[in-house]
């Protein structure tokens, strides 16, 4: 099984365009004929939506700013570290 059927079976989820997952997955100082930073740049975007949905839902009690500070400590470079880390 290579990287990415392994990161497929973790997600639970098989991607249609693997070149294209490729691509998101590799880092530009990797010196690829492509540049990544516009995926990267939608992807941040799509993750915030998701997280900053589930913290609105699961702390119903909480205001706008505590959920904002509870979707950024989550959606940075540390927390996505974490998280690959974890998906190995």
């Amino acid at each position: 099984m290579n990287n990415l059927e392994a990161l497929q079976e973790r997600l639970g989820y098989t991607f249609q365009n693997k070149e294209l997952l490729i691509e998101a997955l590799t880092h530009k100082s990797y010196k690829q004929p492509y540049n990544n930073e516009r995926l990267e740049f939608l992807g941040d975007a799509v993750l915030d939506l998701i997280v900053g949905e589930y913290l609105y839902k699961k702390f119903r009690a909480f205001d706008e700013g505590k959920l904002s500070k509870m979707r950024a400590s989550l959606v940075n470079e540390g927390g996505f570290t974490s998280l690959a880390i974890y998906l190995k």
